[in-house]
C-alpha cells in the first residue's frame, strides 16, 4: 500500500500557517473529540487522592450492546516529592480531584481515539472511524496516583521539614471495584467489552481486567493496555524490581494481590501477563508501546538508578520491553505493536491524540541508492509497502474484527524524525497535549 503524502504534506502546511498567525486552537489541531451525551456517576465512598467524591462518566450509545470501559492515564507517586507534584512529569493527574465538568475538558475529550470511535482528522486529511465506533463508553478519569489499584492512605511528610504533610488516598482499588459493579447491573448483556487505556490507565487495564471480565461478563473480551508495561521482575537483580517493590508497600498491593487468581505470583508483576492468557484462553490481549518511550521508562528508572542519561534509561526499558515480549510470545491469545519512535509525547502511547505517526513496521529500512528519488525525497527510511500496512489502525481493527494475532515489533529507525509532515504538527499536537 503506498501512502499518498500530497494531502498529509498540504494539511501540515496548513497547520503552519495557521499556527503563525495565531489563529489555531486544540479544535483545528486534531478533529477529533467526541460531542457525547455523558453522564457523569458519583458512588458513594468513592474518593480521589484529597478526599474529594470520584467521578466518572458514561456514554450509553443508541443501539449498541459493546462496551468499552477506558483508564485514564497520568503519573504516578508514592512519596512526599512525587505525590505533592514537586517532581513535575513525575508525579501523579488531578491531586485536587475531578472536576464535573472534566469530561468536557481537553484532556478527556480529545486525547482518546478509541473512546471518541475515530482517528482525528487534521485539515486536509479526513477524520476515520476505527472499530470502536457507536460503542458504549465508560471514562474512567483519574485521580489517585496509583495506577487505578491502590489501597491505602498514606501520609507523606516534606523530607525538608519546609511544608506540612499530606494525607494522600490511593483508592483507586476501592474505586474501580465499585464502578465495575455499577456498570454489570448498568451494562447487563454486553456482547464485546474493550478494557483499555494509557500509560497508568494502561497498567489499570492489565490490572482490572479479571475484575471487569469476571463482573462484567461479557460474551468476549479484548485488553488493550497502551504503555503502561507490568514488565517481569522476580527478583531484585531485574531492573523494574525497585519499582515495584516501592509502590506495593506505598499502595497496599497485598491486599489487591489476594483478590487475583492463583496463577498470580504476587512476588512478581510481570506474572500478570501470564495469567491474564492462562485465566482467559478465549479473550484477545495486546499490548502497544513505544522502544523509545522517555516517560514511562523514567518512572521505572530514574529515580532508583541515579545520574542515568537518557540512553542509559531506554537501554534498560528495551532490556525490559525484550522481556515482556518473550512472555507474551509464550502465549497464542496475546498481541503486540511496538513501533520505535514518534515525536510526540516523548514517545510515550501509542493510542493517544491521533495515530499519525504510530506505525510499526517490521521490515523498516534505510532506502537503497536507487530509491532515493521516491516522494518524499527528506525521507531517507522506506518500509516496503508503506507504513499504512503497519499503521495503529490497521492493527487496532484487524484485532477487534477479526480476532488476529498481530506481533509487529519495529526495529531502530529515523522515518518519523524525518517525515516533513510530523516535523510540524507534532510540535503543536505537544503544545496542545501541554497547554502551551
Amino acid at each position: 500500500m503506498r501512502i499518498n503524502r500530497t494531502p498529509w504534506i498540504a494539511a501540515a502546511i496548513v497547520l503552519l500557517a495557521a499556527s503563525v498567525a495565531g489563529a489555531i486552537g486544540i479544535e483545528d489541531v486534531v478533529d477529533g473529540g467526541n460531542d457525547y451525551a455523558w453522564e457523569r456517576i458519583e458512588l458513594p465512598g468513592t474518593v480521589c487522592s484529597d478526599g474529594s467524591q470520584y467521578k466518572f462518566f458514561v456514554h450509553d450509545a443508541p443501539g449498541s450492546n459493546d462496551l468499552v470501559l477506558y483508564f485514564e492515564g497520568g503519573g504516578a507517586c508514592w512519596d512526599y516529592e512525587s505525590c505533592s507534584g514537586q517532581l513535575g512529569l513525575l508525579g501523579a493527574a488531578n491531586p485536587n480531584g475531578i472536576a464535573d465538568d472534566y469530561i468536557t475538558q481537553f484532556k478527556a475529550r480529545y486525547v482518546a481515539p478509541i473512546v471518541n470511535g475515530a482517528d482525528p482528522g487534521l485539515p486536509l486529511r479526513s477524520r476515520t472511524d476505527i472499530a470502536t465506533k457507536g460503542w458504549d463508553v465508560v471514562f474512567m478519569p483519574y485521580c489517585t496516583g496509583d495506577v487505578h489499584v491502590g489501597n491505602n492512605v498514606q501520609t507523606y511528610v516534606d523530607p525538608a521539614g519546609q511544608n506540612p504533610p499530606i494525607t494522600f488516598r490511593h483508592a483507586g482499588f476501592h474505586n474501580t471495584r465499585e464502578a465495575v459493579a455499577y456498570l454489570a447491573s448498568r451494562f447487563p448483556n454486553v456482547n464485546r467489552m474493550l478494557v483499555s487505556g494509557f500509560s497508568a490507565g494502561g497498567v489499570a487495564s492489565a490490572a482490572a481486567f479479571t475484575e471487569a471480565r469476571t463482573v462484567i461478563d461479557p460474551n468476549a473480551a479484548f485488553m488493550l493496555n497502551d504503555s503502561g508495561p507490568l514488565f517481569p521482575a522476580p527478583n531484585g537483580s531485574f531492573n523494574s524490581r525497585q519499582l515495584h517493590d516501592t509502590i506495593a508497600l506505598a499502595w497496599d498491593l497485598d491486599t489487591v494481590f489476594a483478590e487475583l487468581p492463583a496463577s498470580f505470583d504476587p512476588d512478581d508483576f510481570g506474572s500478570t501477563t501470564d495469567m491474564l492468557a492462562a485465566e482467559f484462553p478465549g479473550d484477545q490481549l495486546a499490548y502497544t508501546g513505544y522502544s523509545s518511550d522517555f516517560n514511562f521508562s523514567r518512572f521505572s528508572y530514574e529515580r532508583f538508578f541515579p545520574n542515568l542519561s537518557e540512553a542509559d534509561i531506554l537501554a534498560l526499558w528495551r532490556e525490559d520491553q525484550a522481556l515482556l515480549i518473550d512472555e507474551m510470545n509464550d502465549h497464542p491469545n496475546f498481541s503486540y505493536h511496538i513501533p520505535w519512535k514518534r515525536q510526540i509525547n516523548d514517545s510515550h502511547c501509542s493510542s493517544i491524540i491521533t495515530f499519525i505517526g504510530s506505525h510499526s513496521c517490521p521490515s523498516i529500512r534505510k532506502k537503497r541508492w536507487y530509491e532515493f528519488w521516491q516522494w518524499p525525497w527528506s525521507q531517507s527510511w522506506k518500509c516496503p509497502g508503506g507504513v499504512a500496512q503497519y499503521a495503529f489502525e490497521r492493527f487496532f481493527d484487524s484485532w477487534i474484527e477479526n480476532g488476529a494475532v498481530i506481533r509487529w515489533v519495529e526495529p531502530f529507525n529515523a522515518y518519523n524524525a524525518e517525515d516533513p509532515g510530523l516535523q510540524i504538527v507534532g510540535p503543536l499536537i505537544n503544545d496542545a497535549i501541554t497547554g502551551e
